[in-house]
């Protein structure tokens, strides 16, 4: 029987990449990915860097949209003894993207699942935020409508009173300034820390009061994904 490898790349630098992950990439039969095009960037770089690099894998996209049709298709390989290593678009796959579903089938079907750990974005915040890092709190990307997300927030509060931690979270360059409002709604003007291009040249983390990060943004328009960090110790 296969075996799946949950493999972590970049999230910005091509050069975040441990030894073990190019090794796997160069063995296994398949490689899901998000965006095949974005993954033949860091396989042309591997190759370029790494001369003994040889990827004989073949490319397959693996998204949200197709993740239910392909989840049978990989099971089926996998049982035939054929290998898969599972990458995302940027760091360690899973997190907040597909693959979760896919990983518990293969543990329900006894196949072998290995994590080859490496980059990820929400450690790379956290460790460099200034923030205290011995209990944590990663909840994604908060809910689309505004009653879900406001919801949540509550809840979140409720969970900090009993056992504070820091939180982290994910958005967008489009809903940053929603939820900035949101969490002075919720938290009142606390400090939080904005992490962005991480690991890339513009790499940016940004500490304040939320009212003082708004007024940034009143003359900055925010640009790449943002890591969203507070603790109300």
């Amino acid at each position: 029987m296969g075996a799946l490898y949950i493999v972590s790349t970049p999230i910005g630098n091509l050069q975040d990449i441990t030894l073990r992950a190019i090794a796997v990439l160069g063995e296994v039969d398949f490689i899901l990915c998000e965006d095949t095009r974005t993954s033949s960037v860091l396989l042309k770089s591997l190759k370029e860097n790494f001369p003994d690099f040889k990827n004989k894998a073949r490319l397959v996209s693996y998204y949200e949209e197709n993740e239910q049709q392909r989840i049978p298709e990989v099971l089926d390989l996998l049982k035939k003894d054929f290998s898969f290593a599972l990458i995302s678009d940027a760091g360690t796959p899973a997190i907040s993207d597909p693959g979760f579903r896919l990983i518990r089938e293969c543990v329900n079907s006894d196949i072998k699942v290995e994590s080859i750990p490496g980059p990820s974005s929400v450690l790379a915040a956290l460790t460099s935020s200034g923030l205290p890092t011995d209990k944590f709190m990663f909840v994604g990307f908060l809910p689309k409508k505004p009653g879900h997300r406001n919801e949540a927030l509550k809840k979140m509060k409720q969970t900090l009173e009993i056992l504070p931690q820091t939180v982290i979270l994910f958005e967008s360059p489009f809903r940053i300034k929603q939820t900035m409002e949101e969490l002075q709604e919720v938290f009142g003007d606390i400090e939080v820390v904005l992490a962005r291009e991480l690991t890339k040249m513009h790499e940016e983390i940004r500490r304040g009061k939320i009212t003082e990060l708004q007024k940034h943004f009143e003359k900055t328009n925010p640009k790449g994904e943002f890591v969203v960090l507070f603790n109300l110790k």
